[in-house]
């Protein structure tokens, strides 16, 4: 009876989102939150970004690096290109990051590994792909999910050993649900944005050929990388193999929008 309950409840809980497909043809599960809610919590954490995070007073790479934001976002689908924020914080870590709600973050350390434009374009790109794939939305999803049917698993257990086997659920389950199913899942999802990441920066004319030099240079300048199947980021080394590979194939993309007049002059 209890294993009954158990799936009724989690059945439930899955039946209240919906299915999708990602830009890749791959199915998703999504609608833990609304749409709204999710670009209201994008915005809200890119303000207090803002407020506590100092930004960079160095007008000449601001302007770069909103060149190559507006050549992107101009490429979107027609939904998608309107209402993209973008602020360049003044932080020696070598990254950047995009939120749902047209929120875009960039540190000024990213300019060490992103040595031209279209490097810089590969990063920015990467992480707008994880914003237009609904990356944000499915993994909230998952992890409602999952903390749905930890809940239930540690109640019931509770109900039946005690406290300490409900305490023990949480714990032990926690780390499996996060290693087995939720870092797998960013794994895909970061496999995922390169593949949006790196078409969108060819059809906005950036050469998807420096994709690849950017994780050479990634790598050249990281100290060592924990093991594929406890990180959330690909095998540096497979994901610089997949986007050489990629990068043939839209080599023609890449041209065509050279052809079409899109060539980006940022830096």
């Amino acid at each position: 009876m209890k294993k009954l309950l158990l799936a009724i409840a989690i059945a439930g809980a899955v039946a209240a989102c919906a299915t999708t497909t990602s830009p890749t043809g791959r199915t998703q599960n999504v609608g833990g939150i609304s749409q709204q809610q999710l670009d209201q919590m994008g915005q809200q954490a890119f303000a207090e970004y803002k407020s506590k995070l100092p930004r960079s007073t160095n007008r000449a790479q601001t302007a770069y690096v909103a060149c190559v934001v507006n050549s992107l976002t101009r490429e979107l689908p027609g939904a998608n290109q309107a209402g993209w924020e973008f602020a360049l914080f003044n932080d020696d870590s070598p990254n950047a990051f995009a939120l749902p709600g047209g929120k875009i973050g960039v540190n000024t350390g990213i300019f060490k590994v992103a040595r031209t434009q279209d490097q810089l374009a590969a990063v920015i790109a990467h992480e707008i792909g994880h914003v237009i794939s609904r990356h944000h939305d499915e993994r909230l999803t998952r992890q409602i999910g999952a903390q749905t049917g930890l809940g239930l698993v540690g109640a019931l257990l509770g109900s039946q050993y005690g406290s300490g086997a409900q305490q023990t659920t949480q714990q032990v389950g926690g780390a499996l649900v996060q290693g087995v199913f939720l870092l797998p899942n960013s794994r895909t999802q970061e496999s995922e944005a390169d593949v949006v990441g790196q078409r969108l920066m060819a059809q906005a004319g950036f050469d998807p050929q420096q994709a690849v030099t950017l994780w050479e240079n990634m790598i050249s300048a990281s100290s060592g990388n924990p093991p594929e199947w406890l990180s959330t980021h690909p095998d540096p080394r497979s994901r610089i193999s997949e986007l050489r590979n990629r990068a043939g194939s839209l080599a023609g993309t890449y041209q065509q929008a050279r052809s079409s007049g899109r060539k980006p002059t940022c830096g």
